[in-house]
């Protein structure tokens, strides 16, 4: 797929994606009146009414409307996107994001409800936390701490969705993991199962040692 369709990809996705979030942002805070937020959202019954642009339009409204935190939240995700497509090339990068925005209308429509990017912009930061899980950044600027430790939290966040939260969070949280493990899929079986390889290998010989020590 790459070599028939990698002239498609877009170059620096990720760029393009947090300045539209920002332009929505300084929009919003501009105009607070403009009810920009529900216009711009992934709304099913709007997109069947003719409101196409929603199919798109989701993707540019930022995760915060704080003035304080925007700046670090938009810089944040801005790092992830350009690492992953810094380690799999544009092609690769742009073929995960689709799968996720495919995945998040799918999971809109079959639920019948608004949903956000939310668990969207999670399925990029589970994909960098595996990649790179040792990256540290640094809780309230002071206490740096492993991506790797805050990505359990991230999935400990999508089991709680999937089991408390209403029907349209359920699918938005199983949406946000498909492309996770359509790219990581194979190489977590692999794993799980060399650890399970090890783990017997060790038990059959801590068995044996006991055996061979009762003589």
């Amino acid at each position: 797929m790459e070599i028939k369709y990698r002239r498609y990809a877009i170059r620096d996705l990720m760029a393009y994606i947090v300045i539209l979030n920002a332009v929505v942002f300084l929009l919003y805070m501009l105009i607070p009146q403009s009810r920009l937020f529900q216009k711009l959202s992934l709304d099913p019954a709007a997109v069947l009414r003719g409101e196409v642009w929603r199919l798109v339009t989701f993707l540019f409204l930022p995760p915060t409307t704080s003035p304080f935190w925007i700046i670090f939240t938009l810089y944040f995700y801005y790092m992830v996107g350009s690492n992953l497509e810094s380690q799999w090339g544009s092609f690769r990068f742009n073929l995960y994001y689709l799968v996720g925005v495919l995945s998040t209308i799918a999971a809109s429509f079959l639920s019948f409800g608004t949903v956000s990017n939310e668990h969207l912009n999670l399925s990029l930061f589970l994909a960098f936390a595996y990649l790179f899980p040792n990256f540290e950044v640094l809780i309230f600027f002071i206490l740096p701490v492993k991506i790797k430790y805050l990505a359990w939290l991230n999935w400990a966040f999508i089991a709680y969705s999937l089991l408390f939260g209403p029907l349209p969070r359920k699918l938005a949280a199983i949406a946000s993991v498909v492309n996770f493990f359509l790219f990581f899929g194979p190489d977590l079986k692999t794993t799980i199962k060399l650890r399970w390889q090890t783990y017997k290998n060790r038990k059959r010989f801590r068995n044996a040692f006991k055996n061979n020590n009762r003589w």
